[in-house]
Order: structure tokens, then sequence, then C-alpha cells
């Protein structure tokens, strides 16, 4: 395959295995996107066609993860898939930099987990580099930066400061909000009285505040014993 035809011949493998049906049910689960812009391919189908694409080398794939922004939804599950796939930091930062503002919904943004990042040696880099992303003016670029914050240090590499990164966020975009109230849940579960204090300290808006409580309160994660404490802490 030359590089050229790389982008034509993803589109022709997206529209072979395009379900309308299934395009409109992707429009209803995601607010705000254009159903002229959804192929309608099922995430199995995408995930198994990026790991085809994934295998070829990098230099094959440069004139689609260039070509931004791209024509189809789908394009862009793909091209967050072969991000997530890349072993080399730097390299990975190199392609979110390129992306990143062109994500334009939910979707997009939560698909993207980097396979560099998950790595021990690079958790320091990682930890630099959520702020910025959390300080960006793009709201999808701001909850990226909350759920790499989430994903990666809750556990060992937890400290209680980073609650505060996140309770600080005020940003009136749905979506960022309800990543500040995934993060506190996930929290609750995972650093229970550290995150505890920020609820009770009631530092989130109020919105959030009960949000955070509810995802919390519905988590399998969260005993009941916990969950009861929550309950009184309804704003």
């Amino acid at each position: 395959m030359e590089q050229s035809a790389v982008s034509a011949q993803m589109l022709e493998d997206l529209f072979a295995r395009r379900d309308e049906g299934y395009g409109d049910f992707i429009c209803k689960l995601t607010p705000g996107l254009d159903r002229s812009k959804v192929i309608g391919v099922r995430m199995p189908q995408l995930r198994q066609l990026a790991k085809s694409y994934a295998s070829m080398p990098i230099e094959a794939l440069a004139p689609f993860l260039d070509d931004l922004p791209h024509q189809y939804y789908e394009q862009n599950i793909i091209h967050g898939l072969l991000i997530s796939a890349q072993k080399d930091y730097d390299f990975t930062l190199h392609l979110l930099e390129r992306y990143l503002p062109f994500v334009s919904n939910w979707a997009e943004c939560d698909l993207l987990s980097p396979r560099s990042f998950k790595l021990k040696v690079h958790r320091e880099r990682l930890l630099s580099d959520i702020p910025r992303w959390m300080e960006s003016p793009l709201p999808y670029i701001k909850r990226f930066g909350i759920l790499q914050l989430m994903n990666h240090f809750l556990d060992a590499d937890f400290d209680p400061a980073q609650l505060q990164w996140v309770a600080a966020e005020r940003m009136d975009h749905y979506y960022v909000r309800m990543g500040v109230a995934w993060y506190f849940a996930t929290a609750l579960a995972k650093q229970w009285d550290a995150a505890l204090a920020i609820i009770e300290s009631r530092t989130l808006e109020k919105w959030t505040h009960n949000k955070s409580i509810q995802k919390a309160i519905e988590s399998y994660r969260v005993s009941p014993e916990h969950k009861e404490v929550l309950r009184s802490l309804r704003q």
C-alpha cells in the first residue's frame, strides 16, 4: 500500500462495515456529534481495523496521522487507538499534541489510553505533563488530563495534593464537570480518607459535589458504610 493511499484505504474499510442503525445509536450516546460525520462502525470492528493498521510502519501511517481534522468520527477513533498503541513516550506525546485539539466529544477523549503512560519508568514525566492538559482552555484536553490523573495516580503513586488540582477546576462545561465528578467518585473508592476530606469541606461546586457523591454511591467499589456517610453529605 502506498503511503498516499492509507487514508483512502481506511475509508474503504470503514464504509465496508457501515451500519446505519448503529450510527444513529452512536449519535444518541454522543451529544453534539454530527450525524453526517458518523459512518456507523461498531467498536470491535474499529479495534480490529486499528490493530491491523498499527502493524504497519509508522512512516506509512504518517499521511493519515497528519491529516487533521479528519472527516469522520470513526477516523478519529482509529487515530486515538493508534496513538494508544505506541510504546515510545516522546512519540506518543508528539502525536497527542497534534491530535488533542481536534477531539470534540467524550467518546474520542475517553478512548485514549496511551500504552506508554502505563510504564512505571514514565510516571514522573506523565505527572509533570498532566497539569498542562488540565490548564488547557479546550474542554476535552482538560478532561483528558483529569482522566489521566484518575487512571494513573490514585493507587501507589497517589499524593493527596493531586485532589486539589481537580477540586480547583471550575470550567462550566458538562463533560469537564462530569470528569471531575468521575475522578472524585473513583478517589472515594480508592483513597477514602483523603477524598472524603474534600467532600466534607464542600470545596467542589454544588452540582459536581452531588454528582461525585451520586457516582460513588452507584459504585460497587465503595462500601455500604461509606455510602451512608456520603448520603449524609449531599447538598
